[in-house]
């Protein structure tokens, strides 16, 4: 038996924002990208995994479905796993962990599975086995249907391997890639983000706008597989990188979430059309030049506690974009839509819900201020 030329891929992403992935997926020549609940999925081959990987800025992480078979027992589990080619991709050298979840299925203790494969990984195939290893084979029992996937990103991809400092309640970089798009934004405007924390927003903003691929400089999981070639992977990294003719400009009254914001920037490779400055949200001013995008995450009620201090912010917030920002768009995420209200900006209907560290958030959009 051997594994296929081209299997399903799927892409792991935040709920809610599935489509806007899809989107994303398609643009960077995905064909065939189709959103199902919880991600994103397309065929393709191992060089579309790498690929994926490299370049998808909404994407969580990226499984490769490696294959499968009927199973109905656990004698049949253990005797099919044995059969499976899993020597092709897996090295012995790289340790790796099983994931498995049961459904609907005559196999339905999750535990007893997890310890038939393992067995069979380690005892037939020869392979090493650490509950701590990045290179995960997460299997699924749906139906009978036993499913294997390999998690080929590893660490999850908001993180991009060039961001060492993150504020308390942080914006994942891929959740602010998607809202990023979802906005409208394409890289050929200037983005504000006045309550910028340690620069999330806006360094994901400037590196869109510079052609920056977002894996650029991390590790990724499948670079431990069997087939991995580094010639091909290397020659994906060459592509063509500008400077941006706007700029992308972050505010925030903490003064160490602004020195977080610089350090971030420079790492990233964007410090120097990047500008971060230390003042409260009333005192933002619009940049010179063309108009844009203002992104911001402010507070929600749910992490300070009591939301009703947090209504003068946003009034505040509303009544300085509303005054100064004439011709600016405004996206704002708020878990609480009547402290979005508080702004009295001129949202267009309410989008769809947003999973969000624990909570639903959504991303408020206005047209062009007048």
């Amino acid at each position: 038996m051997d594994t296929p030329q081209t299997f399903e891929i799927f892409l792991v992403t935040v709920p809610g924002l599935e489509s806007v992935l899809c989107e994303e997926a398609l643009e960077r020549g995905f064909a065939g990208a189709v959103a199902v609940p919880g991600g994103v999925t397309f065929q393709g081959g191992w060089p579309d995994v790498w690929r994926a990987n490299l370049v998808l800025r909404g994407a969580t992480r990226v499984l490769a479905r490696i294959g499968g078979f009927l199973a109905f027992h656990l004698a049949q589990l253990d005797k099919r796993s044995r059969k499976f080619p899993f020597g092709e991709l897996l090295r012995k050298d790289i340790p790796l962990r099983v994931q498995v979840t049961t459904k609907a299925s005559k196999i339905y203790h999750a535990g007893a599975a997890t310890q038939r494969i393992e067995t069979a990984l380690t005892d037939t195939h020869g392979l090493t086995l650490n509950p701590e290893a990045t290179l995960v084979l997460k299997v699924r029992i749906d139906d009978n249907n036993v499913l294997f996937s390999l998690d080929t990103s590893g660490e999850s991809l908001h993180k991009r391997g060039h961001k060492e400092a993150v504020g308390k309640a942080p914006m994942r970089e891929t959740l602010a890639a998607l809202m990023l798009r979802q906005a409208g934004y394409t890289g050929a405007e200037p983005v504000v983000d006045p309550m910028c924390g340690s620069g999330t927003f806006v360094i994901e903003a400037a590196e869109i706008a510079a052609g920056f691929l977002p894996g650029r400089t991390r590790h990724f999981a499948f670079q431990d597989l069997g087939n991995y070639d580094a010639n091909v992977f290397e020659a994906m990294k060459e592509t063509t990188t500008t400077t941006p003719t706007s700029r992308y400009y972050g505010s925030d009254r903490d003064a160490g979430a602004i020195r977080m914001a610089k350090a971030n920037a420079d790492r990233a490779g964007v410090g120097t059309f990047t500008q971060f400055v230390n003042h409260a949200a009333g005192e933002l001013t619009p940049p010179d030049g063309p108009k844009g995008l203002v992104i911001v995450n402010p507070p929600y009620g749910a992490r300070i506690g009591n939301k009703n201090l947090l209504y003068p912010l946003y009034g505040t917030l509303g009544q300085t974009l509303l005054t100064r920002f004439k011709g600016w768009r405004v996206a704002l995420v708020t878990s609480e839509p009547a402290l979005a209200k508080a702004t009295k900006l001129p949202w267009k209907p309410q989008g769809p819900a947003i999973a969000h560290g624990g909570m639903k958030v959504w991303l408020w959009q206005t047209p062009p201020l007048r």
